[in-house]
């Protein structure tokens, strides 16, 4: 019997598809984990591109005999399936956040249309009063294409440098401005937007509940009702129960559900709208102020109420985390398709309600914004079973929005607890976190029961979040030549954004101040 060369017995069969070694963590859920290191190249600076699997190429391979080759190929597909091992802190195992990462696009789409649809798009007509046609409408068209923007530029960093994964917003913080800079420019922006978003939905997740009974009780309702401070209540129990879903991934069906009630409720608040007649005193004019520096002010405060309708983007790093990425799989690439299809929807929404609930209602638009204006105008006119639906659906929308707001604050809460004890929070620990960032949140819009003022004050101190930072991160990270068009670029929409954070800041403190913190969300007659 003639042997077989021995090359032709060595034999592995091809990998199929090798995935980052993963961990069980404390929900269950299965995580990635680090091997501990990464593929180093000492001669990065020279070589144009290195990868893993560089000097594994057609030329390499060709006087190799079939056996050897198959090996070789082999390797290849491996390497470019771990090649690209991150280093993760195995804290993030029992972390909120990080704890589960099989995400995907859909769940991409599903979050960022939960984050970027919400009630701050009720009141972009209460803007545009201010604003008028011509500067409502450059503002919103700038504002929503600068966010866009910033977006690309938070999902190409999140992983900028090979081997390691910005996780969260604050992370990615402290690699562009450094340790104790990042922590002080971002930690106070992204924990205010998250705790200040939970407390507005809360109002009005609490005020639509109390008028979508009174619509659907009618003169039926008992003599003695809820109080708007026990609606509060009510609205608070129901997201602290919906809060004990224990990671980010674990809300994806949270986040559809807010998604769809948005864009339904969102859609049915302008249709209504134009399909009514309008009040037959209405004006387009900007509202007049009597001095010059309230009219300024006001204009502000308009223009910060724009910026706080984009208000998701502490959340994008985050969102982006709770998926696998390989060398070959880099988690950017799902995460910009969700993101495409979600902002084509959120602007589909945005643009409608803004330039149709101010057609129909004009400058006597309420400070509410659009359920304030169809309950005052057409209480009588629109179907009270209709009515009564496009209030539920805002307060779905509103459960749905609190969990993926409060989720960062979570986080926090139980990063500071296992960097303490060095292991995972219990789940008695977890809930009681949660149950008290809930009941913060709860006394803290029982004390400053308002909403547009607040609204304008949010998008003030928070705009670098959406508009300065990415840009300076940007050039800090990614080294662009220097006064090339990119390195100008992203250095003056880093600056605009931060004068016009001063500006609208400005202009919500006045508008607070000059309202005496006495505005509601709702002012039913």
């Amino acid at each position: 019997m003639e042997e077989r060369p021995e090359t032709e017995l060595i034999s592995i069969p091809a990998t199929p598809r090798a995935s980052t070694p993963e961990i069980l963590t404390p929900s269950g859920q299965r995580s990635p984990r680090g091997g501990g290191g990464h593929t180093s190249t000492g001669a990065s600076k020279d070589a144009k591109s290195w990868t893993p699997t560089s000097f594994i190429s057609p030329r390499f391979l060709s006087p190799i005999g079939t056996p050897m080759k198959r090996v070789l190929v082999n390797m290849k597909g491996y390497l470019e399936e771990v090649g690209h091992l991150t280093k993760l802190n195995p804290q993030d195992a029992w972390l909120p956040i990080t704890e589960s990462r099989n995400g995907n696009a859909h769940y991409a789409a599903f979050h960022n249309l939960n984050a970027g649809i919400g009630f701050q798009a009720l009141v972009l007509p209460v803007a545009f009063s201010f604003l008028g046609w011509s500067w409502g409408i450059i503002s919103l068209t700038i504002a929503y294409f600068w966010q866009l923007y910033t977006l690309w530029i938070l999902v190409q960093l999140h992983e900028a440098v090979p081997g390691k994964r910005y996780n969260r917003y604050v992370e990615l913080a402290q690699a562009a401005f450094g340790e104790r800079l990042g922590v002080w420019l971002a930690l106070f922006p992204t924990v205010y937007l998250s705790a200040g978003t939970a407390t507005a939905l809360i109002l009005v997740g609490g005020e639509t509940m109390k008028l979508f009974f009174q619509i659907v009780c009618g003169p039926l309702c008992s003599s003695n009702p809820l109080t708007t401070v026990e609606w509060y209540l009510v609205f608070t129990s129901l997201c602290i129960v919906l809060s004990q879903l224990p990671n980010l991934n674990s809300i994806a069906g949270l986040s559809l559900v807010g998604a769809v009630t948005a864009i339904t409720y969102a859609t049915m608040a302008w249709v209504l709208s134009v399909s009514q007649p309008r009040p037959p005193s209405i004006s387009y004019e900007p509202i007049s102020l009597p001095s010059y520096s309230a009219s300024l002010f006001s204009v502000l405060n308009a223009m910060g109420i724009i910026a706080f309708t984009f208000r998701g983007h502490n959340l994008v790093l985050e969102i982006q985390s709770t998926m696998p990425s390989t060398f070959k799989h880099p988690a950017h690439v799902p995460m910009w398709k969700g993101a495409k299809v979600a902002y084509f929807f959120i602007a589909l929404c945005l643009f409608p309600i803004a330039i149709g609930g101010f057609w129909a209602y004009g400058s006597l638009m309420p400070s509410g914004g659009m359920l304030s204006a169809l309950y005052a105008f057409h209480i009588h006119d629109i179907p009270r079973g209709l009515l009564a639906m496009t209030f539920l659906l805002v307060v779905f929308n509103c459960l749905s929005s609190f969990q993926i707001y409060s989720m960062p604050a979570f986080d926090s809460f139980e990063a500071g607890y296992t960097s303490r004890t060095n292991k995972p929070c219990s789940i008695w620990v977890r809930s009681g976190f949660r149950i008290f960032f809930g009941f913060v949140s709860f006394f803290i819009g029982v004390a400053l029961p308002f909403l547009s003022s607040l609204a304008g004050l949010l998008g003030g101190l928070t705009l670098p979040v959406t508009f300065a930072y990415p840009c300076f991160m940007w050039v800090l990270i990614k080294k662009p030549t220097k006064y090339s068009f990119n390195w100008y670029f992203n250095w003056i929409l880093g600056w605009l954004g931060v004068a016009f954070s001063l500006a609208f800041s400005i202009g919500g403190i006045w508008s607070m101040v000059t309202n005496g913190l006495k505005l509601r969300f709702f002012k039913p007659n």
